[in-house]
């Protein structure tokens, strides 16, 4: 028998074999190979000879054999698990395995399981495996179980993808209940039935069992309106000649007689001779964002008519000086085609003899932020040189930094030569004074008339700027609106909303000649930062593109801020684009969240206070940065960028932002290697309160004729809309005209509950009106109101702490808010 044996194990290659040879079986319980019954041969034999993980279990302490694709299940007790116990080899499992040994032995049957759930102890730690395995006995010549034959494989992998598949197929369909405007399709060619879900039929006004049962394509083309559909046909047809992606916009008419649109894309499916063979794809409900356009349309024209119906020549440029806008009047007066003046050609436009000094002047505002002004002589389209009054303002943001240059160009040939003939000597003059009376009254009638349209120029320049911001707003929803739909993403409402407000704002400018440059104070709050960033992985996933890789990697009990929110979203956003920008053929960008603690030191050499710190890091593998670059980067108009690509604006905005958050900001970075800016916001330590991230239902929030409201404004209009809707809500409303009025109807014995005052009023501010109230009446509520910030309630960008301000313009939802809010603290 032993000869037997070895002659089988000699015949056998592999690492099992030959240790199952070398074992010192002697004094084992398995005992010499000499003593091995056949029964245990023939089943070694097979173990060893197959590439099934196998192993053999044997005599009453089920010592284990096995073969080499068994040893890997063993992991870090192979080879020492050979001839042990099983009881040794899974006594983390042996609970669950003991009992089924021991079935096979007292039974004589085998059996098999699948996915079983064994907590095996691997790397020091217990983790859940699954397993599909079988046991089946090993019979000795007179019918007794001498062992078991055991075979399997671990599933764990398989169950675990399956699960995440399962999840993700959860969260796609989750994502598209959660829209009503989003539905999908699958045509089946060969066949010609067009699958859809409910979502869809209700797009296309086809019936949702039709729809899910399958319907030819042509029963979803009957709402298409008639002008769009030959065109819808032949981009299905491009698609399934050419494999071309298939993408579309075009209208439904529903049966009332509406007009929708909708976007649908899609892509050709082949079989490998070619033969298209599905369709699937989504359609989107974009009629929202359509609308917008047209606002956004129509927008733009009336700010077209506007700076080309003033006779002044309008410019604007971007913050280092490049011209890259002219109104109609520059065009006509210098005769030039359009687009031959930007950048800096403007400066060939003026005499020989006044280019150099134009240039200067308009250097040092660049540089200084002064006010443009100066008088030069500019070529007409007549080929000669006429004077004009050139001035410019800087447009100014919330930092107090310069995001673009607005001026005008005023024709003042006729006062240049008014003041020629009036530096001629008093003998010349009396000479002329007859033949010239008539000149000069009409002279100063033009230089009153120029003076009045150069006041006109700086309020168009102050219209212009915000018709620029609004625009911006705008055309920066609507690409945000157009690259979401385009991913399939359908929470756009903030985008359109936006956009819709922005239209509205530029609508009303354009019956107004008076415009307000407003410096928006920060509007601190308790914020999670891991929250935010959550919220705001889908965003940067889509902004920066499939060739970077976003991870998060957020801090577990992670500290609370106090930090303006949109400012910090922006931050983190421009950052992250920064990152993309640095790596042209894509890469990793890691968004990171830490607490920490700056020290003493470190403090006092980046003169910043000591303490407790959140850290947010945006960091990328790309090109890096040198010392050099390092140095400058939150320079404002620093840009490393091509022209056109990038204002040098992001960092020095994020830099003002952090600083006036009492907070710090590092760049870290090696040429090649990447870099990462980390952002430190000092800890909250107070009482966090109700979660300003998550935005509760709107509604109209009502008073009671028991609530008296004491509304001060000399704005009539103003505080006509003020009463007017605060007695809609449901208040006893008392409206004065201004401070003295105010105070003498206090004086008179009235005690309002809340005063609401404008900022900014002859005579007596909002803030002296308060004062001097709340010396009268104790408890009173206060709610200010302003079209624009002043030092009376906003201190370094900050909203005074415990002032309550709603900002102008305000919609009656926003009054009712604001109201109640106050009055309830």
């Amino acid at each position: 028998m032993a000869d037997d044996v070895m002659f089988t194990l000699s015949a056998i290659d592999g690492e099992m074999a030959e240790r199952i040879r070398t074992f010192q079986w002697h004094g084992s319980a398995i005992g010499p190979i000499e003593t091995w019954p056949s029964a245990l041969e023939t089943t070694l034999a097979l173990c060893l000879n197959t590439d099934i993980p196998s192993a053999i279990y044997w005599g009453k302490d089920f010592r284990v054999l096995y073969n080499d694709a068994w040893a890997p299940i063993a992991g870090e007790k192979h080879p020492w698990a050979l001839g042990r116990a099983a009881s040794e080899v899974w006594s983390d499992i042996w609970q669950v395995i003991e009992p089924q040994l021991q079935s096979v032995v007292t039974s004589g049957k085998g059996f098999r399981v699948v996915d079983q759930i064994l907590p095996m102890l691997r790397g020091g730690r217990t983790q859940n495996t699954h397993w599909d395995y079988s046991f089946a006995p090993i019979f000795g010549p007179d019918g007794v179980v001498l062992g078991v034959f055991n075979q399997g494989n671990e599933t764990t992998g398989r169950l675990s993808a399956e699960r995440a598949l399962r999840a993700s197929e959860e969260r796609l369909e989750y994502a598209l209940g959660a829209s009503q405007t989003v539905g999908t399709w699958d045509w089946d060619i060969s066949n010609d039935r067009v699958f859809a879900d409910a979502r869809f039929a209700k797009i296309y006004g086809v019936d949702q069992q039709v729809a899910a049962g399958g319907a030819p394509i042509s029963e979803f083309f009957t709402l298409v309106h008639p002008e769009d559909l030959f065109k819808l046909q032949a981009a299905i047809t491009d698609a399934l000649e050419t494999g071309a992606p298939f993408s579309q916009e075009y209208r439904l008419i529903n049966a009332a007689g509406s007009i929708r649109w909708v976007a649908a894309q899609g892509r050709v499916t082949r079989a490998p001779d070619g033969t298209p063979l599905r369709f699937p794809g989504v359609s989107f409900d974009i009629t929202d964002r359509r609308v917008t356009e047209t606002a956004l349309r129509d927008s733009e024209e009336r700010f077209r008519a506007i700076t080309n119906s003033i006779d002044q020549m309008i410019w604007s440029t971007q913050p280092d000086g490049h011209h890259d806008y002219y109104n109609q009047r520059w065009y006509d007066f210098t005769g030039v085609p359009r687009g031959s003046t930007d950048g800096e050609a403007w400066n060939g436009m003026f005499h020989p003899d006044d280019q150099d000094r134009a240039w200067t002047t308009w250097r040092h505002s660049l540089a200084t932020g002064e006010t443009y002004h100066i008088e030069y002589r500019l070529r007409h389209r007549s080929g000669g040189y006429r004077w004009v009054l050139g001035r410019a303002q800087p447009v100014k943001n919330e930092l107090g930094e310069i995001t673009r240059w607005f001026g005008t160009c005023t024709d003042i040939q006729e006062i240049v030569d008014a003041r020629e003939i009036l530096a001629k000597s008093r003998e010349d003059l009396e000479s002329e004074i007859e033949e010239r009376t008539a000149k000069l009254v009409e002279t100063q009638n033009q230089l009153r008339q120029a003076h009045k349209m150069e006041a006109v120029g700086q309020l168009t320049g102050g219209i212009a700027h915000d018709f620029n911001n609004m625009l911006a707003v705008i055309l920066g929803s609507i690409n945000l609106l157009e690259k979401r739909l385009a991913r399939g993403e359908t929470d756009v409402a903030r985008y359109v909303d936006a956009a819709k407000d922005g239209a509205n704002r530029a609508a009303s400018l354009t019956h107004r000649l008076l415009a307000f440059s407003r410096r928006q104070p920060l509007q601190p709050e308790v914020i999670d930062v891991n929250r935010m960033i959550a919220g705001m992985s889908e965003l940067l996933t889509r902004t920066l593109g499939e060739q970077v890789s976003v991870e998060t990697v957020l801090a577990a009990g992670l500290w609370k801020i106090h930090a303006d929110n949109s400012q910090l979203e922006n931050a983190i956003l421009n950052l992250a684009v920064n990152g993309r920008d640095a790596m042209p053929s894509g890469g990793k960008l890691t968004v990171e969240t830490a607490n920490s603690y700056l020290s003493d030191e470190y403090a006092r050499d980046n003169a910043i206070a000591a303490g407790q710190y959140v850290m947010v890091a945006v960091s990328d593998t790309g090109t890096g940065m040198s010392a050099e670059v390092i140095a400058k980067a939150f320079d404002p108009f620093f840009t490393t960028k091509e022209v056109g690509k990038g204002s040098g604006l992001g960092l020095s905005q994020i830099f003002g932002f952090v600083r006036q958050s009492n907070g710090h900001v590092k760049i870290y970075s090696e040429e090649g290697l990447g870099s990462a800016v980390k952002v430190y916001l000092p800890r909250f330590d107070g009482d966090a309160g109700p979660s300003g991230t998550v935005e509760s239902e709107r509604r109209t929030e009502r008073g009671s004729a028991s609530e008296t409201v004491l509304v001060v404004e000399d704005d009539e209009r103003v505080r006509t809309f003020s009463t007017e809707a605060l007695r809609e809500l449901g208040y006893s409303v008392i409206e004065a005209g201004s401070g003295p009025q105010a105070m003498a109807l206090i004086n008179a014995g009235l005690k309002p509950d809340l005063l609401f005052t404008d900022v900014v009023m002859p005579g007596m501010t909002g803030r002296e009106l308060a004062d001097a109230a709340l010396s009268l009446i104790s408890g009173l509520k206060v709610l200010y109101t302003t079209g624009y910030t002043r030092n009376a309630v906003v201190h370094n960008g900050v909203l005074d702490n415990g002032t309550d301000l709603l900002q102008k313009p305000f919609s009656l939802d926003q009054l009712a808010e604001k109201i109640r809010k106050v009055l309830d603290e």
